[in-house]
C-alpha cells in the first residue's frame, strides 16, 4: 500500500531527523540566550548611561532631540553610510565596493551592512540575484567537478600497489593542508593585519563569510579612518569565490579521506594475518615434522597391502 510505505518512511526516517533538528534548534538557542543575553542588557544599560552623561554635559539639547539624532544615525547607518568620520569618507558604491556587494547577493552571504536603498536599485537587485544565485550554483558545481576530475584516481586505487595508494592518501592530505592555509589561514591573518582585527576575529570573520552566514557584525573595507587600497574589496571577492568553490570541493573529499584511510589500515591488518597465515604453512621441522612424515609412511605401506589384497 502506497500509505502504509509513505508513513514507515515518515516513521523510520523523516521523523527521528525532524526531532534531532528540532532539538539542535533549541539546543542553540538556549546555549546562545544564556551567552548572549547578559551581554546585551550589559551594552543597553551601558548605552542609556552614555546618553544620560551626553545630556547632562549638553543642556541645550533635550531628550527628544537626542533621540531624533539618534534617529538620524540609525537611518544613516541602514543605508551604508558610516557615522563616523565626515562627507569625505570613501563612497560605499564605487567599482570595488560594488562588486564586493554583487558577490556577496550572488553567494547569498549578504552581510547587511549595506542594501539598495533606491528603488530602481531594489528591482534590479531581485532580477539580478535571481539569474545570479543559479549562475553561481552551476560555477561552483563545474568547478569542483573539474578540480576533483584530477582526483579521480583515488576511485579506482583498489587496483594499485600499497605504495601508491599511500602516496595518493598523503597527496590528498597535503592538497588538504595547503588549501586550508590558502584560504582559511592567510586570509584572515591579512584581514587582521588591515583591518586591525585580533586573528580571532579575522578567521571568525572567514568563517562567517565562507559559510555564507554573513551576519555584517565583521565586513571588510568599511573603516573610514582607514586607506585601502582601491582593489582590496574586489580581491576579498575574489577570495569568497575561490573559497566557496574549495569548500565545494573538500567538503565530499573529507569523507573520501577517511573511507581511504581506513581501508588502508584494514588492509596493514590483513597483510599482518597473512603473514602469520604464510609462517603457519611453513614446513614443520624437528619431531613434529618426523611424526606427520611417519604417518604418511604407514598410510602408504597400507594403502599398498590393500591394493595388493
Amino acid at each position: 500500500m502506497p500509505g502504509t510505505g509513505f508513513c514507515s518512511c515518515w516513521g523510520g526516517r523523516v521523523l527521528p531527523l525532524l526531532l534531532a533538528y528540532v532539538c539542535y534548534l533549541l539546543l542553540g538557542a538556549t546555549i546562545f540566550q544564556r551567552l548572549e543575553k547578559p551581554a546585551e542588557a550589559q551594552s543597553r544599560g551601558q548605552f542609556q548611561f552614555e546618553k544620560l552623561r551626553f545630556l547632562e554635559n549638553y543642556t541645550c539639547l533635550d531628550q527628544r532631540a537626542l533621540e531624533q539624532f539618534v534617529q538620524v544615525i540609525m537611518e544613516a547607518w541602514v543605508k551604508g553610510v558610516n557615522p563616523k568620520g565626515n562627507s569625505t569618507n570613501p563612497s560605499n558604491w564605487d567599482f570595488g565596493s560594488s562588486f564586493f556587494f554583487a558577490g556577496t547577493v550572488v553567494t547569498t552571504i549578504g552581510y547587511g551592512n549595506l542594501a539598495p536603498s533606491t528603488e530602481a536599485g531594489q528591482v534590479f537587485c531581485v532580477f539580478y540575484a535571481l539569474v545570479g544565485i543559479p549562475l553561481n550554483v552551476v560555477f561552483l558545481n563545474h568547478l569542483s567537478t573539474g578540480l576533483r576530475a584530477h582526483l579521480a584516481t583515488l576511485e579506482r586505487w583498489e587496483d594499485q600497489p600499497r605504495r601508491s595508494q599511500l602516496l595518493q592518501v598523503l597527496g590528498l592530505v597535503l592538497f588538504l593542508t595547503l588549501g586550508t592555509l590558502a584560504i582559511l589561514i592567510f586570509p584572515p591573518m591579512v584581514f587582521s593585519r588591515v583591518e586591525g582585527w585580533s586573528f580571532r576575529e579575522g578567521f571568525y570573520f572567514a568563517f562567517i563569510t565562507l559559510s555564507t552566514i554573513g551576519f555584517g557584525d565583521y565586513v571588510v573595507g568599511t573603516d573610514p579612518s582607514k586607506h585601502y587600497i582601491s582593489v582590496y574589496r574586489s580581491l576579498a571577492a575574489v577570495w569568497i569565490l575561490l573559497g566557496l568553490a574549495w569548500l565545494a570541493l573538500v567538503l565530499p573529499l573529507g569523507p573520501l579521506l577517511l573511507h581511504r584511510c581506513s581501508q588502508l589500515w584494514l588492509l596493514s591488518l590483513g597483510q599482518g594475518c597473512g603473514t602469520e597465515e604464510a609462517s603457519d604453512r611453513r614446513p614443520r621441522e624437528g619431531p613434529t615434522a618426523a611424526r606427520e612424515i611417519q604417518v604418511t609412511s604407514q598410510d602408504f605401506l597400507t594403502s599398498k597391502r590393500r591394493l595388493g589384497n
